[in-house]
């Protein structure tokens, strides 16, 4: 597996809930993966490179795409340029600020099929990159010819993801080692705050006082309830501030 990207973390057994965040379309407003296209010259993919995506293999079709775009000569301040334009969703930012004032009650996590370099570069950008103790995604760094190079995260047998990742299985494995390095202490409560379908698969790892925050009207929000597996609860939200009130209830049951 990938070493994870994050900064040391200070003990903090008191922090008693997680917040894991998916990033496209849930931290920003669109795909970071799409909006990197509009430094390439004409804005799009030729169609032989479009048609060359196999379901499930996405990270192995945006390796391609990277490559394609070194090849049209896009460089490494376009690329940055064009992650730290994306708008985050609306109220995103009013949440990492309720989160940031309650720091000693709250880990945050990114746990994302996006890569390292775009969410480096947007948490940097927005000035909230210092809040999250992990970030679990595709590493991706510039070789020495200008081209962003992206590998996958890890393999794994789950059925329901993409080759590349299962965030069910990293959530698990975040959720037990950190249980031991609180001295066999859980969080208390886990929350998930995402929108695509692949964003259901790790929120079966919630148990009955978890909660899970599917984007309305995105796939994630469309196929939770359906899942019989799903022990948790759903809160779907429209804007970031639509999680804060849900948090600021959470706080008052203290």
């Amino acid at each position: 597996m990938a070493a994870p990207s994050g900064r040391s973390r200070a003990a903090a057994p008191e922090q008693r809930f997680l917040v894991l965040f998916d990033f496209d379309e849930t931290i920003i407003c669109e795909s970071s993966d799409d909006a990197v296209l509009r430094a390439l010259p004409g804005q799009q993919l030729p169609a032989w490179l479009r048609s060359s995506y196999r379901e499930g293999h996405y990270n192995e079709f945006m390796q391609k795409v990277l490559a394609y775009m070194a090849e049209q000569g896009v460089s490494r301040a376009s690329i940055h340029a064009s992650v730290e334009r994306i708008p985050p969703n609306p109220g995103l930012l009013r949440l990492f600020q309720y989160l940031r004032s309650h720091q000693r009650d709250f880990e945050l996590v990114v746990l994302s099929d996006a890569n390292t370099y775009f969410i480096e570069s947007w948490l940097e950008h927005a000035g909230v990159r210092q809040l999250f103790t992990k970030i679990f995604t595709n590493p991706a760094s510039f070789d020495e010819s200008g081209r962003l190079v992206l590998l996958p995260f890890h393999s794994h047998s789950c059925p329901r993801c993409p080759d590349n990742m299962c965030k069910q299985a990293v959530l698990r494995e975040y959720l037990s080692s950190r249980q031991a390095e609180r001295g066999g202490a859980p969080f208390q409560r886990v929350f998930y705050v995402g929108d695509g379908a692949n964003d259901v698969c790790p929120s079966l790892a919630l148990g009955p006082r978890d909660t899970a925050f599917p984007r309305r009207g995105f796939p994630m929000h469309r196929l939770l309830p359906q899942m019989q597996q799903f022990k948790g609860n759903i809160a779907p939200w429209v804007s970031g501030e639509d999680i804060v009130d849900c948090l600021k209830k959470i706080m008052e049951e203290r």
